[in-house]
């Protein structure tokens, strides 16, 4: 027998069921017996094979589907894992330093920078404190400044080595480069300011000076 297919392609097998139900018909006239019983379990037997085609049939459309649905969720997962894969192998680019950053100029000027804040600050408060010219209350004061100073100066040190050491920071070349150059201009005004406000304290120091110079000259004229 023909296998059995789907839908409207079994045209075959009806015909082939028909066929075995006129010939047992045919049989069965020459055995009146038994004819009736008979007749009716072979028209049993066709309706059960009709609904075996329609089951078969309704099996090939499940299997056709689950076949699409596998395929399609396959080329996404595919695609998916794909992007995922190129998209982490951009971001563990980024975490790589390349020899342009190491090498910026901007990262020596910070560091030398950084260091004459350091001096200088502590030069600036070792003069204000021998200097006498200066009260308790005023020498805390400067001890603030220069302290809060020096620890925002540590700060960009940080943050300074956080960009340039592989590893740390997601950042492509572009922007490590930007993040050097502002971390320059905020060490060079922070050491800006600490000479502007280092010159006020030397014409302060040298101010009272002058009046305590003045004070002991009219002391020893009087």
């Amino acid at each position: 027998m023909e296998r059995i297919k789907v839908k409207g392609k079994s045209f075959k097998v009806k015909a082939f069921v028909s066929g075995l139900f006129c010939f047992a018909l045919c049989v069965l006239s020459c055995q009146p017996v038994k004819a009736q019983s008979t007749a009716q379990d072979i028209q049993q037997l066709v309706y059960d094979i009709e609904k075996l085609t329609q089951f078969k049939a309704i099996l090939g459309d499940m299997e056709t589907g689950y076949t699409i649905l596998t395929q399609g969720y396959n080329e996404v997962k595919d695609i998916s894992e794909g992007n995922f894969n190129l998209h982490s192998a951009f971001l563990n680019s980024l975490m790589q330093v390349s020899p342009t950053v190491r090498q910026y100029g901007r990262i020596a000027d910070i560091l030398s920078e950084q260091a004459e804040i350091v001096s200088e600050a502590k030069s600036a408060y070792s003069l204000a404190n021998s200097s006498g010219h200066f009260s308790a209350t005023e020498l805390i004061y400067l001890n603030d400044v220069f302290s809060h100073l020096l620890s925002q100066s540590v700060d960009n040190l940080t943050n300074l080595a956080n960009v340039v050491t592989a590893g740390t920071l997601r950042m492509s070349d572009a922007d490590r480069l930007q993040a050097i150059d502002h971390l320059y201009e905020d060490t060079n005004g922070k050491l800006s300011f600490l000479r502007h406000f280092d010159t006020e304290v030397q014409l302060l120091s040298i101010q009272r000076q002058k009046e305590q110079n003045d004070v002991n000259t009219l002391s020893k004229i009087f």
